[in-house]
């Protein structure tokens, strides 16, 4: 009798772990996938992220302000995080960080597009030479190849380079051949079983970079990367356009008679619009060489805060109720359209314009370095979406004290194209 009561114990334990096993695997299933299967769905909200807190960018988030942001970000419904590089300890700490947070909740979610930074030779200086690369590249690749080895149940995406083709850039851009490079060389580490086969390779670039601006950049070797990469993250941003290329905004001579709110409503309509534009410059050029596959936004963004072109002295396209705006009509397009879209930026970061403070790089992100929410997710405050989590010690609050009246006073009616 004993031994068979011993023997049944046996059975049921077995069974038990058997059940917990097959459990495990369906919550694993759960998180664990593709890219193609993340970015074909637009409820998957995807961010850009940098965790640089000080001026200077060498000082590196901790692990423990990594967790403070990737758990606020999950609060917020996002699933999907870019990063720019990997030569800082950033990104190993932050793929440690989210590890951590998988293993203390199974529910825990969110993925990484990994982005491995390229330069030209002699980058940032007086003679960079723009057909040659430079050879920090080399390593940026290997490690972005480690890491995505290392974290695969993570790193979904490799970004080879950041607006790294624009030509604007004269200080550090490269050809679109020294890209393909590189985008070659992960696709073949991919076909031999050195990189995860559902990982997916692009370029994060903007628009006219990708096709959708002028001829200069039809060259061959840009028909080559399209067809090479996974699919294509182009970047797109109206606010700096209100200034460069101005055509869209102000207020036409057809809503001189409208409200101040309703001139800038129009306003951040066109720039939505304009936004759509070069979207389908690029899709168009796409398919002009025979190509299709998924147009993804890499960036887009609004800052909150200027004292250069685009502030209140320049053409008066930034505050919160702007920045608000674009980031709700953003997204509805996105959403409605079925894009992902890596909205720039999660958190703001002062590195950027560290001799400005008030410079529009400092400002694009949701939440200030006071921890506090800007105007656009001042809803995910009222809902308690933020209830027990900090940033640097701080709750989450809103910005003005949430007070409407005082943001709308520093909000001002775009500069019409037919003055000056």
């Amino acid at each position: 009798m004993k031994k068979t009561i011993h023997f049944l114990i046996i059975i049921l334990t077995v069974m038990l772990l058997i059940s917990c096993n097959q459990r495990t695997k369906k919550e694993n299933m759960k998180t664990d996938k593709t890219a193609e299967e993340i970015l074909s769905n637009p409820e998957n909200h995807a961010i850009c992220y940098g965790g640089f807190r000080h001026i200077d960018r060498n000082i590196e988030p901790t692990l423990a302000e990594l967790k403070e942001d990737m758990k606020i970000l999950s609060a917020m419904g996002i699933k999907i995080i870019r990063t720019y590089n990997v030569y800082h300890e950033e990104v190993p700490n932050l793929l440690k960080v989210i590890t951590e947070l998988k293993n203390e909740n199974p529910d825990f979610e969110m993925y990484l597009m990994l982005g491995a930074w390229i330069d030209c030779k002699n980058a940032r200086t007086e003679n960079p030479i723009h057909n040659q690369e430079s050879e920090l590249n080399a390593d940026e690749i290997k490690n972005a190849v480690e890491l995505a080895n290392q974290y695969p149940e993570i790193v979904k995406i490799i970004a080879v380079g950041n607006e790294a083709m624009v030509k604007w850039a004269t200080s550090y851009y490269v050809e679109p051949a020294i890209i393909l490079k590189w985008v070659n060389y992960l696709q073949d580490l991919k076909k031999k079983g050195e990189l995860p086969e559902n990982l997916w390779i692009t370029s994060s670039d903007n628009f006219a970079s990708w096709g959708g601006g002028d001829n200069e950049y039809h060259v061959e070797d840009l028909n080559k990367l399209i067809k090479a990469v996974d699919y294509i993250s182009m970047h797109t941003y109206p606010m700096h356009d209100t200034h460069y290329n101005p055509d869209f905004w102000g207020v036409p001579a057809e809503e001189e008679n409208l409200s101040d709110i309703e001139k800038i409503d129009a306003a951040m309509l066109r720039a939505k619009k304009y936004s759509i534009s070069q979207y389908d410059s690029v899709v168009k050029y796409m398919k002009s060489i025979g190509v299709e596959k998924p147009v993804h936004i890499g960036e887009t963004g609004w800052s909150t805060v200027c004292n250069g072109y685009y502030g209140n002295d320049g053409s008066r396209a930034i505050d919160e109720y702007k920045s608000a705006t674009y980031y709700k009509n953003t997204r509805e397009w996105t959403k409605k359209a079925g894009l992902i879209c890596f909205y720039f930026e999660a958190f703001d970061e002062q590195w950027k314009d560290a001799a400005n403070p008030l410079g529009s790089e400092n400002h694009f992100g949701l939440i200030n370095l006071q921890s506090q929410a800007k105007y656009m997710i001042w809803d995910l405050v009222d809902n308690a979406i933020f209830e027990g989590l900090t940033r640097d010690g701080k709750p989450i609050t809103k910005t003005y004290n949430g007070n409407l009246d005082s943001l709308m006073k520093e909000v001002k009616v775009p500069v019409s194209k037919f003055e000056n």
